[in-house]
């Protein structure tokens, strides 16, 4: 199985942990748009492990029906680790790197879920069932006619995510989420998390300017999620405004990762 890539921020050697970051989906590791591109100054004190997921940036395609798959991030995620590593997720990513956490967590130092999409493990409050059952029942095979191109002016217009430009890059990431395997039905084992010593941190928006549309379909069931996972993982829950908490608001959500960091490195 060939290596994903990474970009990789700040020093080569340092007295501190790295931080590897697991982007969500249509971006890629340094993506500003949608990626952790705006996370780079974190760099200035540790190094960062952008990771290009698998589909994404320039990491390999998965082989198989899907072009990603939160598993096989995982097991990619636990290789970056190295010795031992802070942990960031967003959307897929945290998926991702919540299994990975689970698998090893004596490799984690600190653990930051943005907006988790694991919205199985929230199932019993009733937007988050509403939106499983509306997400299982649509669950087809997408029209081959829609082009990488359509999915991409579909899902970014229609919700009111920042605008991107159909670049070749950002056509691959488009191209892999329509084939991915869902990450909402995956299965996490919230008590194993909960369990591990080191400091946890969810972070979810408060939706303010999303469209309302956008925000009842994937943002009432996505805050309720993380604050079921920040609950039952015993992590601390931070709400800031907006719908893209790392790309409107890097400088609250930076510091808030050298906040966290710094106090995993200082136990």
């Amino acid at each position: 199985m060939n290596r994903v890539c990474s970009t990789i921020v700040g020093p080569a050697e340092s007295d501190v942990p790295p931080a590897v970051l697991v982007h969500g989906v249509l971006a890629w590791g340094d993506d500003e748009t949608y990626g952790f591109g705006r996370q780079r100054p974190l760099g200035a004190s540790r190094r960062l492990i952008l990771m290009d997921r698998r589909g994404h940036g320039d990491s390999p395609d998965l082989d198989g029906a899907h072009r990603t798959d939160y598993e096989v991030d995982a097991a990619d995620i636990v290789e970056l680790l190295g010795d031992g590593a802070h942990l960031v997720g967003h959307s897929y990513g945290a998926v991702a790197a919540m299994l990975a956490a689970v698998e090893r967590p004596d490799l984690v130092r600190s653990l930051c879920l943005i907006q988790p999409g694991c919205l199985k493990v929230a199932e019993s409050e009733p937007v988050v069932a509403e939106n499983l059952a509306r997400a299982r029942a649509s669950q087809v095979t997408l029209p081959p006619e829609l082009t990488a191109e359509d999915y991409l002016r579909l899902i970014t217009e229609s919700v009111g995510m920042p605008p991107a430009e159909p670049t070749p890059k950002r056509l691959r990431a488009a191209a892999t989420s329509m084939r991915e395997r869902p990450c909402w039905d995956a299965d996490i084992p919230l008590e194993s998390l909960a369990a591990a010593p080191w400091p946890k941190l969810v972070v979810v928006g408060d939706w303010a300017g999303a469209p309302d549309e956008y925000k009842r379909l994937a943002g009432d069931p996505l805050t309720v999620t993380a604050r079921v996972v920040a609950d039952r993982i015993g992590g601390e829950l931070l709400e800031v405004p907006g719908f893209y908490p790392h790309v409107q608001q890097p400088e609250r959500v930076n510091e808030a990762l050298e906040e966290l960091w710094s106090r995993a490195d200082a136990r």
